[in-house]
């Protein structure tokens, strides 16, 4: 499936949610591309997964920013190789460094780096422990097996839906339970 196949099918995606991300963060390797950026050199050119191009495009369509989250040993190599598929300028953040915090070093950077909270985030990973890092951080996280793809951004996109539906429910408890109820008064005060 071509790039502007995958974009088109992803716009209708995106089309059937009314909530979405201001900001979608991806991981690179075994998530953007199939491989570790330290077991490749400078010199190979690189490819992505087959839909993660068309991803890209579309979100970026839809006024979507995207960052990059990376724990990449060899920073170097991966930054060549997003020059190298001409998608460095779709990212407005990029956090490529070696950490043992699970990643949430780097999305506090982005957070810092965009303003963007973290409850307006989604972000694709293919390890658990990221995965369940990020999540604690309140941005909505989705492992991916095989890297992205159409199936994983409708996941990501409707779990994003459901989780900001239910921090509004919360909310909306929370505003009816500790606000003061105009009709009623402290006749102790």
């Amino acid at each position: 499936m071509g790039d502007e196949r995958v974009k088109t099918e992803a716009l209708q995606i995106i089309g059937m949610f009314q909530v979405l991300p201001r900001l979608v963060v991806f991981d690179l390797d075994y998530t953007l591309w199939p491989f570790y950026c330290e077991c490749r050199s400078k010199r190979e050119m690189p490819s992505l997964y087959p839909h993660a191009k068309g991803i890209l495009y579309a979100l970026k369509e839809k006024g979507i920013d995207l960052a990059i989250a990376s724990r990449s040993p060899t920073a170097d190599i991966a930054k060549t190789f997003i020059d190298k598929l001409s998608i460095k300028s779709m990212f407005v953040a990029q956090e490529i460094f070696s950490s043992w915090a699970h990643k949430t070093d780097h999305f506090q950077k982005i957070h810092s780096s965009t303003g963007v909270p973290f409850d307006s985030m989604l972000f694709f990973d293919d390890e658990n422990r990221n995965i369940q890092a990020v999540s604690k951080m309140g941005a909505t996280s989705i492992l991916v097996d095989n890297g992205v793809n159409l199936g994983a951004l409708q996941e990501g996109l409707t779990k994003f839906s459901e989780n900001r539906k239910t921090a509004e429910k919360n909310k909306q408890k929370w505003l009816t339970k500790y606000s003061q109820n105009p009709n009623s008064s402290d006749k102790n005060a």
